[in-house]
C-alpha cells in the first residue's frame, strides 16, 4: 500500500501560503517554509511498518499546480493526506472533487482538458491509453476538519476526516484498517460509501455519516514513535527559507503535544491539544532527534511545542545537551510562556545548554483582554519574565495581537506602546504582530458565533488579512496598528544596538535577513486585498 502526505500547491496573489506546522494561517510575501513534524512522524512512523510513503510537499517544492497534479497522477498512492486549516478548506474541496473525478474513461497518452492553473481545475486528467482508472481513498486533518468533520464530507468528496491532532498514530491506524480490516480508533469521521466502495457520486446527506468513535490521544505513547526520517521528509526544502533561523540549515521538532497551558481562547491548536492532554517524549528520545538533526549537519533547532516542557523534563534535557556536547554544535529555539520559568537559574541553564531564541505569547497589553482570552498572565509580569530571560543570556521575542472584539484603538495602541518600551528597554530583540482570528473550534469562535460579532463566515477571509469579528476597530485600523507594531522598534538606537551586537557573519546575513522579514510584514498587512485560487 503507498501514502502519500501531501500539501497541494494553493495559488494566490495575496503570498505564500503558511499551512504546515502553523497555528494561525497566512500568506506571506516572502517565502517561509515550516517543517510539519507530526506528518514528518506520520511518514516515518508509516514507513518503519512497511508501508511505501511518499512525501509530497508540492508548496516547499513550489511546483504548480499543474506540476503537482502530473506527478501525483505519476505515483498513485492509493491513500493521500492532507492538512487543511479554515481559510484554505474550501480550496482542498476542490482538489479532492479533482482528484476524485479522475475516475471517468481514461484519455489518450497526453491528453489533458482544461486549465489547471485556473479556479476551476478540470476532472479529466492524462493517463496512459488503456490503463484502468486510479481511485485513492483521501483523508483530510487539521484543526479546521477537527472542529466541523462532517462538513467536509458533505461538500466534497473526502473519505475520511481524522478529527485528532495525532496524525502520526492515527494515519498508521487508518492504512492498518484500509489494508489489514483493523478498526478504526476513535476520532474518524466517514460516510458508507467510502467503507463500503459505494459510487463516489452519489450525494451524501448528513445521515450518510457516521464516526467511529472520540478521540482517545492518551493511548499514543510518543516514546514509541521512530526518529523521523529527515530524508524520506526532504527536510533540506525547509532549511534555508525560514526568518527564524538566524543559523542554517536549520530544523523542526516537539518533545511536547502541544502546550502544557493549552486554554488560550484564540488557539486553534486548543481544538485537538488541550492543555489537560499534554504529553511529552522523554528528554532522552528528545535527544536523540537533537542527535540526529546534528549528524545531518542542522545547525539550528526550532523546538516547536507549544510550550516546551518544564520542570524536571527540562533540566534534564539541557543537562543533555551539555553532558553530549550538544550545545557546542548546535542552536536551539523554543516556544515558552512569560511566567513559565521563574528563576535565573534555569534560563542560564538553558543558554548554556545551547538555547537563542525563546518566543513568547504577549498578545496584549491589556488585562481585560488577557483575563478573556484565559492567558493566565499579569500585565505587570510581563516586563520582568522578558527581562529575566535577557539576562539569563537569551533572545525573547514576542507575538501580539489586534482586534479582539473589545478592544477599542486606544486599548490597542496600549500594546503598541508596551512593544515600543520593551524593546527601548532592551528586554525583547524581535516581535510578530497579526490579526486575531476566531477559528472555528476555539472558545473564541464560539463567543463570537453565540453573541452575533463575526462579520463573515467566509472561511477564505479568515487569514489574517482583515477584521472577520465585529470590533470598535476597522479592517484598516486593525492593518494600520499591526503596521505600527512592526515599527515599533525602528527606532535608530535599536538599529544601533544590532548593529554593534554582530559578532560573526551569520549575524550579519541574519539582520539582513530580518529586515527584508520586517519589510515583508508590512507588505502582508498592506491595504489592498488580492484574490485566492488554485
Amino acid at each position: 500500500m503507498k501514502i502519500s502526505i501531501s500539501y497541494p500547491p494553493l495559488k494566490s496573489e495575496k503570498g505564500i501560503p503558511l499551512l504546515s506546522q502553523n497555528r494561525q494561517f497566512q500568506w506571506f510575501n516572502n517565502p517561509t517554509y515550516i517543517y510539519p513534524v507530526i506528518p514528518a512522524y506520520a511518514a516515518s512512523l508509516l514507513q518503519e511498518k512497511g508501508y511505501e510513503v511518499f512525501w509530497d510537499d508540492a508548496i516547499a517544492e513550489e511546483l504548480t499546480y499543474k506540476e503537482w497534479l502530473e506527478r501525483i497522477i505519476q505515483e498513485k498512492p492509493d491513500l493521500i493526506a492532507m492538512e487543511t486549516k479554515t481559510p484554505v478548506v474550501e480550496m482542498h474541496w476542490k482538489i479532492i472533487n479533482d482528484l476524485k473525478n479522475k475516475c471517468l474513461p481514461p484519455l489518450e497518452k497526453g491528453e489533458l482538458k482544461g486549465d489547471l492553473e485556473t479556479e476551476n481545475p478540470s476532472p479529466t486528467l492524462p493517463f496512459e491509453k488503456g490503463e484502468s482508472s486510479w481511485n485513492p481513498k483521501i483523508v483530510l486533518m487539521g484543526d479546521h476538519v477537527t472542529a466541523k468533520p462532517q462538513e467536509s464530507l458533505e461538500k466534497s468528496k473526502v473519505d475520511f476526516v481524522l478529527a485528532s491532532g495525532d496524525y502520526d498514530f492515527m494515519l498508521l491506524n487508518l492504512a492498518n484498517h484500509l489494508s489489514k480490516k483493523e478498526p478504526l480508533e476513535g476520532g474518524f469521521y466517514y460516510h458508507c460509501h467510502s467503507r463500503e466502495g459505494g459510487n463516489p457520486e452519489t450525494k451524501i446527506s448528513e445521515s450518510d455519516i457516521v464516526n467511529s468513535g472520540p478521540s482517545d490521544l492518551s493511548k499514543h505513547d510518543l516514546n514509541t514513535l521512530p526518529l523521523i526520517d529527515r530524508e524520506l521528509t526532504k527536510w533540506k526544502n525547509y532549511a534555508f527559507k525560514n526568518g527564524n533561523f538566524k543559523h542554517k540549515p536549520g530544523a523542526y521538532m516537539m518533545s511536547g503535544r502541544d502546550c502544557w497551558w493549552g486554554r488560550c481562547t484564540f488557539c486553534s491548536w486548543t481544538t485537538f491539544f488541550p492543555g489537560k492532554n499534554f504529553r511529552t517524549m522523554s528528554a532522552q528520545k528528545a535527544l536523540a532527534e537533537v542527535e540526529n538533526l546534528i549528524k545531518l549537519g542542522v545547525k539550528e533547532i526550532m523546538e516547536d511545542s507549544g510550550s516546551l516542557p518544564i520542570g524536571q523534563w527540562l533540566t534534564d534535557f539541557c543537562q543533555g545537551m551539555i553532558d553530549k556536547g550538544f550545545n557546542e554544535k548546535i542552536v536551539m529555539s523554543c516556544n515558552m510562556r512569560i511566567t513559565g520559568i521563574p528563576d535565573l537559574a534555569t534560563w542560564k541553564l538553558m543558554k548554556k545548554a545551547g538555547f537563542r531564541f525563546i518566543l513568547f505569547g504577549l498578545e496584549s497589553a491589556n488585562q481585560n483582554t488577557l483575563d478573556r482570552i484565559d492567558k493566565n498572565l499579569k500585565v505587570e509580569e510581563i516586563e520582568p519574565g522578558l527581562k529575566m530571560c535577557k539576562d539569563g543570556g537569551l533572545e525573547p521575542h514576542i507575538t501580539t495581537m489586534i482586534g479582539y472584539p473589545w478592544e477599542s484603538k486606544e486599548m490597542a495602541q496600549k500594546t503598541i506602546d508596551l512593544a515600543k518600551d520593551l524593546f527601548k528597554k532592551g528586554y525583547v530583540d524581535t516581535l510578530q504582530g497579526t490579526i486575531v482570528i476566531p477559528y472555528p473550534g476555539t472558545p473564541l469562535y464560539k463567543y463570537c458565533d453565540e453573541n452575533d460579532l463575526l462579520l463573515t463566515r467566509e472561511y477564505s477571509r479568515f487569514d489574517q488579512r482583515e477584521m472577520v469579528m465585529k470590533s470598535p476597530l476597522t479592517s484598516e485600523d486593525a492593518k494600520c496598528l499591526v503596521q505600527g507594531l512592526y515599527k515599533s522598534f525602528l527606532t535608530p538606537k535599536f538599529i544601533l544596538k544590532k548593529i554593534l551586537a554582530i559578532r560573526n557573519f551569520d549575524d550579519i546575513k541574519f539582520l539582513w535577513m530580518a529586515g527584508w522579514k520586517v519589510i515583508g510584514h508590512l507588505t502582508d498587512f498592506g491595504q489592498k486585498e488580492k484574490p485566492t485560487s488554485l
